[in-house]
């Protein structure tokens, strides 16, 4: 199940640059800013499952092709990763930096373990691409079908990146 669903996600990541790129709609701000920090964020997992530096592109890039390029780098590297986590290694706690500022100043974070956050990344960016659809619909485009099920009834699909 958790390999399908960073299959899916990578599917649905390429069908809303896609969608993105033929509405011309990658130099808008808000559109930009939403697909990078779904990359952002998926790469900052992998350090951080890896034991990496959070040496990370925190700003943009000034080019969508840029940003795709490096999304596909990313997923070159989670998905081996995420089918080839043992069972042993899933049940590893992983160490978020920022977790307690999330939870808030009075609470200590519970242990996740590397399962919980092979559940939490494709959660997170469905999230976010739920906001790049909306807002190619604000910018008078219609958003690609992305879900889960919509995937499965296809098949289960290839990525097929702009």
């Amino acid at each position: 199940m958790i390999g399908d669903l960073f299959a899916h996600m990578e599917w649905a990541d390429a069908r809303v640059w896609r969608a993105a790129v033929e509405a011309k709609a990658t130099g808008d701000e808000t559109l930009r800013d939403k697909l990078h920090h779904i990359h952002l964020t998926q790469r900052g997992f992998f350090v951080i499952w890896t034991g990496g530096e959070l040496n990370l592109p925190w700003k943009p890039f000034a080019d969508h092709a840029e940003t795709i390029a490096w999304a596909r780098g990313n997923y070159a590297e989670l998905l081996p990763y995420v089918a080839n986590a043992s069972e042993q290694e899933r049940d590893r706690i992983v160490e978020f930096p920022w977790a307690a500022q999330l939870v808030g100043e009075f609470e200590t974070p519970a242990p996740i373990t590397l399962r919980d956050t092979f559940v939490q990344l494709p959660s997170h960016s469905t999230y976010h691409r739920g906001q790049v659809n909306m807002r190619l619909r604000e910018l008078g485009n219609e958003p690609p079908l992305v879900d889960y099920i919509a995937w499965l009834w296809l098949g289960r699909p290839k990525p097929v990146w702009p």
